[in-house]
């Protein structure tokens, strides 16, 4: 090798090693952009929702109330009645969980499975609590506390909570159960409730979303083709709910639906009506609040679809002989479909998660299936009830949203 040719391989050699040095920086700089959005999203969305389907399956309160017990149930052959071991090691654990003052745990996750569930094990807790020894038989001793621990349905309900998994929640939440064979049955019709309720969520957000595109297209099509001085002002109209809290809106809707509100008023006014219509807290309430504030959100995305849409498509074809109609209908309607495709998936999503509104201004027949799932966060704390809730919210929402896409062509859908 030539004196000459040496600088030029160090040569070669420095400038490799800059350009991985500047690939490097130019990763971490990358990743240092993503990362707050990746924590964002983890915090925010991952892990409540791996939180959420993780509750609606961990059973553990019967397991670390009354370990033994629930040991136990766990290898007991259902087709086979309990016997006197089982109420042994079930009654030591009742007595041991009660004098701990850890009884009421176990008392409100059996509430959820029967009727009657936390006064059974809070009772026998009482009762066992004041022995001074061993009773000779732990049955007639359960028994004499409350006769329900000899109906072998009590003790299928333990076992289905013995934990540590569980599909109790998740059958629930579709109206099934399991039997005393273990099967899965659908549950008694005064017990059935999540299903009719999952319905009627659908049906109201259908309902608002079509008035949403109903009203949202002919208003965003003005949008659209009016002046840019005009158009700045009726965005600014369009926008200006948004900027408006979504209770002050909800309870702005109470005061004009009711009997002598605003609309009533109105309408005899004019000589529609005689005496004033029932507006509020009912379907037809709920279906007018929740458009009015999902509105927005259908004229937006449909407006950016089109400004997007060259006016010379329309001339085009009247110059070539098309009636208006004829150009709108084939020619620009088509074009305006991504812009409602979005425009219809983000209200009628939104509208399924709906809970502040149907709460105020609907009926008990009105509520919607992200009430019961604050119910039962809230006030009742049954969280397993809740996640199971939500994971069929979740799942019937990715059903649609799925189906939804395969007809309406989601994935050309643009913006602007």
């Amino acid at each position: 090798m030539t004196a000459a040719a040496i600088p030029a391989t160090q040569d070669r050699s420095r400038l490799r090693r800059d350009l991985a040095r500047a690939g490097r920086r130019r990763r971490l700089l990358a990743i240092g952009l993503i990362a707050p959005l990746f924590l964002f999203l983890l915090f925010s969305f991952i892990i409540p929702i791996g939180d959420m389907l993780r509750r609606a399956v961990v059973d553990s309160e019967i397991a670390e109330t009354w370990p033994h017990a629930a040991a136990m149930l766990r290898q007991w052959d259902r087709r086979k009645d309990p016997d006197e071991a089982m109420f042994a090691v079930l009654g030591r654990d009742i007595e041991a969980s009660a004098k701990a003052h850890t009884v009421a745990t176990a008392a409100r996750r059996l509430n959820y499975a029967i009727d009657g569930g936390r006064s059974l094990v809070m009772d026998t807790g009482r009762a066992l609590r004041k022995l001074d020894a061993e009773p000779p038989s732990w049955r007639e001793a359960l028994v004499a506390a409350n006769p329900a621990w000899g109906d072998k349905k009590t003790w299928i309900a333990l076992a289905e909570a013995s934990g540590p998994l569980t599909d109790f929640y998740l059958l629930t939440a579709v109206d099934l159960e399991r039997d005393s064979a273990n099967r899965i049955v659908h549950r008694p019709a005064q017990q059935s409730l999540y299903i009719e309720v999952l319905a009627r969520t659908v049906l109201i957000s259908v309902t608002v979303t079509v008035l949403c595109l109903l009203l949202g297209f002919p208003l965003a099509y003005y949008v659209a083709s009016a002046p840019p001085d005009r158009a700045g002002l009726l965005m600014i109209l369009v926008l200006l709910p948004l900027w408006t809290s979504l209770l002050v809106r909800t309870v702005a809707w109470i005061v004009l639906l009711q009997d002598q509100g605003i609309v009533n008023q109105m309408l005899m006014a004019v000589g529609l009506i005689d005496a004033p219509l029932r507006l509020i807290f009912n379907r037809t309430g709920v279906v007018i609040a929740m458009t009015h504030v999902l509105l927005p959100f259908m004229i937006l995305p449909i407006i950016a679809t089109m400004r997007s849409i060259p006016p010379t498509y329309v001339r085009a074809a009247i110059s070539l002989g098309a009636h208006p109609a004829v150009a709108f209908w084939k020619v620009y309607l088509p074009q305006t479909l991504p812009g409602v495709a979005a425009g219809t998936l983000l209200v009628f999503i939104m509208a399924l998660g709906y809970y502040v509104t149907p709460t105020l201004v609907g009926g008990p027949k009105d509520q919607m299936l992200a009430y019961f799932i604050a119910f039962y966060t809230t006030q009742s704390s049954n969280w397993g009830l809740a996640a199971a809730l939500g994971v069929l919210l979740l799942v019937a929402t990715a059903i649609l949203y799925f189906a939804y896409s395969r007809l309406a062509g989601l994935n050309q859908v643009r913006l602007g």
